[in-house]
């Protein structure tokens, strides 16, 4: 699992370097492809109940699940990138939110807090303790900042397969769920957004945006649980730094 996250985290972190505006999302997939090819992996993603990208690419009010193609980032945009990669048998989950050039404040804010959120999140990454309260802590910190969960997405165990149990939602009940255990691996991954909580999928039954086109923002980690601190297997350094 540490050598499948760290490559995870490895392309994430290059393909994030080659956004910039005017390069299509096609192009950021071809990308991503290159790069796990030259790190002796493969997308965890591609042709997974039949998603037809490399990565997932999601622009500004896209939440999750966008379909690389012929659509060209612009300045002043966000790209939620979601890599899932596959070496020796286990797979590696990591997820950002990339600002291209400047973004307007209050988008930066979204950003900033979506990030510290999955911060928080990870503090509760341990053994012993309920699931509900790590999703709980995510819920209270979203809201208390003016912004919403999406609630038809969450985060998950992951191994041997992309999807593993348990469930992570980004809401719950304190108190509530399994306890978590030393040798599980989950991805915590905050979906937050501005405006309303609803989302829908467009016409290509996989890209979700916000129900109000207002701009959401997506960040993921692979986390270890210990039998002491949470051990972050997709480390990297924080997009927004304070």
């Amino acid at each position: 699992m540490r050598a499948s996250c760290r490559a995870a985290s490895d392309v994430l972190e290059r393909v994030s370097g080659v956004i910039r505006p005017g390069i299509t999302t096609r192009e950021i997939d071809q990308a991503a492809a290159d790069f796990m090819a030259e790190l002796n992996c493969k997308s965890a993603f591609l042709g997974y109940r039949g998603f037809p990208g490399n990565v997932c690419i999601s622009v500004n009010e896209e939440v999750v699940h966008g379909i690389g193609g012929g659509r060209r980032v612009q300045y002043g945009d966000i790209v939620k990138l979601d890599v899932g990669v596959i070496r020796e048998g286990w797979v590696g989950d990591t997820a950002t939110t990339v600002p291209v050039g400047i973004i307007e404040e209050k988008t930066q804010r979204l950003l900033r807090v979506t990030e510290d959120t999955l911060e928080l999140a990870i503090t509760f990454a341990e053994s012993g303790r309920r699931l509900g309260d790590m999703c709980a802590a995510i819920e209270d910190e979203v809201v208390a900042n003016g912004y919403t969960v999406v609630r038809e997405f969450v985060g998950h165990g992951v191994g041997r397969k992309l999807h593993e149990e348990p469930q992570v939602p980004n809401y719950g009940r304190r108190g509530s769920g399994p306890k978590l255990k030393a040798g599980m691996t989950i991805a915590i991954e905050p979906m937050v957004n501005m405006g309303v909580a609803g989302v829908r999928v467009l016409g290509d039954k996989w890209t979700v945006v916000t129900l109000d086109a207002k701009p959401s923002a997506h960040f993921e980690h692979t986390v270890l649980i210990t039998k002491g601190e949470p051990e972050i297997l997709t480390w990297r350094k924080k997009t927004l730094l304070k």
